[in-house]
């Protein structure tokens, strides 16, 4: 009996370890720090290889995909809303 009171309490314990990572890394995943670095590596990239290519604006031009992945981060939460929605009616 003691054996399986154990091993429930160590059950226990690894679920609430295991739902403070996926908390985290929820939080991560939402972040505002992680869209800001996320274009700025964007922005650095996209202007080594405008620059690369011989981009006369290669500064000025790297904001076009970086925009682009801002705006598409800014829609993805409406689209997952949609998702789950869809998915958990099946």
């Amino acid at each position: 009996m003691n054996d399986q009171l154990h091993n429930l309490e160590n059950e226990i314990h690894a679920i609430k370890e295991r739902n403070v990572r996926v908390e985290a890394d929820k939080a991560w995943e939402t972040s505002k720090f992680r869209i800001f670095t996320l274009c700025v590596i964007t922005y650095v990239i996209a202007a080594c290889v405008l620059y690369a290519v011989g981009v006369a604006n290669f500064f000025l031009s790297a904001f076009v995909p970086t925009a682009g992945f801002f705006l598409s981060v800014q829609s993805l939460p409406a689209i997952k809303r949609w998702w789950v929605k869809k998915y958990l009616e099946k």
